[in-house]
């Protein structure tokens, strides 16, 4: 199994979650590039940690939205939802290059993330701007997404992704932040509910029913409070139970 964290949200002297830390723990990192947060210094120090480490690095793309943190919903024409999704790849890659690693997979941001999840045209933007920049990229979406077909059927890689820390309705959604208990943080809870996910393909949903997810990769949000602790347990467990943890990108040989 692949734990990822969304890293390099960082801005100026305003700190972010503990990225070093976190690069500690997970096997790949959506890093910001600069749309919803991060700005170039502190994008290339966490490129450079994940080098170090040997995590892989994904562009963790987004509407243009610093003050929203990327968490507004927004309806760009598809021209320039494309561009900017292209120049937010080729941005990332410049500076993955000069830390030493390189750029192996694409996850949109909060509300883009949830947007193409649902949005036939959106979705099918962000797939085509992929595919403007590099065919050999991975798309990483919420499991059970439409998106996944989509990208799927236009020849990309597609990872499916679950949310530790977040959670889900009784049909596969996630529970929206305005929502009491659609974010969570006990971090055994956390470890409990994902390593009964892999061993069983099922999560329970806010109500108590189950709901059964596919899952290549586990998040757990880098900029919640407890984020490192919340990862390091669910590390802990998944390890104790025998599951190996290893980057999606790795599993076949990229």
């Amino acid at each position: 199994m692949d734990l990822n964290s969304d890293l390099g949200e960082g801005f100026g002297p305003w700190k972010m979650g503990d990225d070093a830390s976190m690069l500690d723990v997970v096997t790949s990192a959506n890093v910001a590039c600069g749309f919803h947060a991060g700005d170039p210094a502190g994008i290339l120090r966490t490129l450079r940690a994940a080098a170090e480490r040997g995590v892989v690095v994904g562009a963790h793309v987004a509407y243009p939205d610093l003050v929203g943190f990327g968490r507004r919903e927004m309806n760009p024409s598809s021209e320039e939802l494309v561009a900017d999704v292209i120049y937010q790849i080729g941005a990332l890659q410049g500076l993955a290059a000069a830390a030493g690693t390189r750029v192996r997979y694409v996850k949109p941001h909060g509300a883009l993330y949830n947007t193409i999840a649902r949005d036939a045209r959106q979705a099918d933007d962000v797939i085509a701007a992929i595919l403007a920049v590099d065919p050999g990229l991975a798309l990483m979406g919420l499991a059970g997404s439409p998106l996944l077909d989509r990208g799927r059927e236009r020849g990309l890689r597609v990872v499916a992704e679950a949310f530790a820390d977040r959670a889900y309705t009784p049909q596969g959604a996630l529970v929206s932040r305005r929502e009491p208990g659609a974010v969570l943080h006990d971090p055994a809870q956390i470890a409990d509910r994902m390593l009964e996910l892999v061993r069983t393909g099922c999560i329970p949903a806010i109500d108590g029913s189950l709901v059964a997810l596919r899952a290549d990769s586990i998040c757990v949000h880098g900029d919640s409070p407890d984020a490192v602790a919340m990862a390091r347990a669910l590390r802990a467990r998944l390890l104790d139970a025998g599951v190996p943890l290893r980057s999606f990108a790795d599993v076949v040989g990229e």
